[in-house]
């Protein structure tokens, strides 16, 4: 069973029970409540770990960017030092070798930015979901529960100005190489 489910199962529990007259107030088995409510504490692992494989994810992308970008200018350097030989051919190779760094960075740059872009996508749909299911289905209820949906906030929020904070530096970066 998963979270959702559960979700729906607690609310179908509130709504069935028998409501006690002028005070709109239901009465309900706490035994099942808290029984749903351990059942779904059992199932939030694995929006956690979602969360956390996103940011694994992020952080093996970036390596390859980085990997393949200190290639690139490795492959750059070589070109232009066998090159060297020759007056002509050495102002030639200087002038290709600064192109190719150049549009070198300028790619390792649109990745970098596509990948935290992608990165913050998810993280914000993610957020959007989870605060969804905290508007919907827990409002007044539970203050432990309200207090694991903060800290799951809190998390992607923190994830988010991380990813931020690096298309920040990638910007600054990609400005002063210009």
């Amino acid at each position: 069973m998963n979270v959702l489910e559960l979700l729906d199962e607690l609310e179908e529990v509130i709504q069935m029970a028998p409501s006690v007259p002028v005070v709109r107030k239901v009465m309900v088995d706490p035994n099942e409540i808290l029984e749903i409510v351990k059942d779904i504490r059992l199932e939030l692992p694995d929006e956690i770990q979602q969360a956390q494989y996103i940011r694994n994810e992020r952080t093996r992308i970036l390596d390859e960017a980085k990997s393949e970008y200190e290639s690139i200018i490795k492959e750059a350097e070589g070109k232009a030092n066998a090159l060297i030989e020759n007056d002509e051919i050495t102002l030639k190779a200087k002038t290709r070798a600064e192109d190719i760094l150049k549009k070198a960075s300028e790619n390792s740059a649109i990745m970098k930015m596509s990948i935290l872009d992608y990165t913050d996508n998810m993280l914000y749909n993610l957020q959007e979901k989870v605060d969804q299911l905290y508007g919907v289905y827990f409002t007044d209820m539970f203050d432990e529960l309200q207090h694991t949906f903060e800290k799951i906030n809190s998390n992607l929020s923190a994830s988010r100005n991380e990813v931020k904070d690096q298309i920040y530096k990638s910007q600054m970066e990609k400005d002063e190489n210009k």
